[in-house]
């Protein structure tokens, strides 16, 4: 058998033409004007006075040093990262199905995993208790063994995938679906087998998509408070994130919990910037 292709160059976007401007145009740019510019201050405002309150007192490394804060940025650290390794897994021969499979229950399937999306992070947190609570309905077979999901780092985990992975499927099943089938054909003519055609090819080239996916997915994960409160509780060292400790810490240290939430909104910049800069160099992917 022939080697394997060699991995392909990842597609750039084509540069998109402006769109031509009319009279009309400008007259209904003019009237969007002003509550594009009220909705942008709208959100910048609070994220800007957020950062400044943060550094004003320049304390910042002082809070930083807090138990609650290393712990729960430990935590978040850990439970994030071991959150979206399993999201890309599982998520990933999921998307592929999705994108390059007909199945039965294929339509069901693409709205139930869509469904996080839509749902109070609160009642996810309630489901995943009766299921996986000390009574559920798996939880209750796995008490007699001397396994505990609820309200252990295993719950906080559990709780992230379930609100995260909707982002990342759906990412990388719109990778996977603007791969050129006559490509994978190619490769297969080469002598190339499924796997290599998948590693070599098919993967390459929705590798971008697959990336700002899993960075999506992440920064959600990070963020996630109400799941996690019902589901895992509130425990240093154990469960509390960094969305649980900043409630925490509203009720003793205003400075700290404010540290906290500016760490968060940074972290969320840092990932949409990432995702941006993907999109424009790759295309669109999301």
């Amino acid at each position: 058998m022939s080697s394997a292709p060699s991995p392909p160059s990842f597609p750039r976007k084509r540069e998109s033409i402006p769109p031509r401007s009319t009279g009309s145009d400008t007259g209904l740019r003019s009237l969007f004007l002003v509550p594009t510019v009220l909705f942008a201050i709208f959100v910048a405002l609070p994220l800007l006075a957020l950062i400044v309150r943060a550094f004003m007192t320049g304390s910042v490394f002082t809070q930083l040093t807090q138990p609650i804060v290393v712990s729960a940025l430990r935590l978040s650290a850990l439970t994030s990262v071991a959150s979206l390794l399993i999201i890309v897994l599982v998520g990933t021969p999921t998307a592929y199905l999705l994108a390059r499979s007909t199945f039965p229950g294929k339509r069901f399937l693409d709205v139930l995993i869509d469904v996080p999306l839509a749902l109070p992070p609160v009642v996810v947190g309630v489901a995943l208790l009766l299921v996986f609570g000390r009574l559920g309905v798996v939880g209750r077979w796995l008490h007699p063994l001397g396994i505990e999901i609820a309200f252990t780092t295993l719950a906080v985990i559990l709780a992230q995938i379930f609100v995260a992975a909707p982002f990342y499927v759906r990412s990388a099943k719109i990778g996977f679906g603007r791969v050129d089938p006559e490509l994978e054909e190619i490769a297969v003519t080469l002598g190339a087998s499924t796997w290599q055609t998948l590693r070599y090819v098919t993967v390459p080239l929705a590798w971008p998509a697959l990336v700002g996916g899993a960075v999506l997915s992440w920064a959600r994960a990070l963020g996630e408070f109400g799941a996690t409160i019902m589901f895992a509780g509130n425990f240093m060292g154990r469960t509390q994130t960094m969305p649980l400790a900043i409630m925490t810490a509203l009720e003793s240290d205003l400075q700290t919990a404010i540290v906290l939430a500016t760490l968060l909104v940074l972290a969320t910049f840092v990932a949409l910037f990432l995702l941006r800069w993907i999109s424009r160099r790759f295309g669109d992917v999301w």
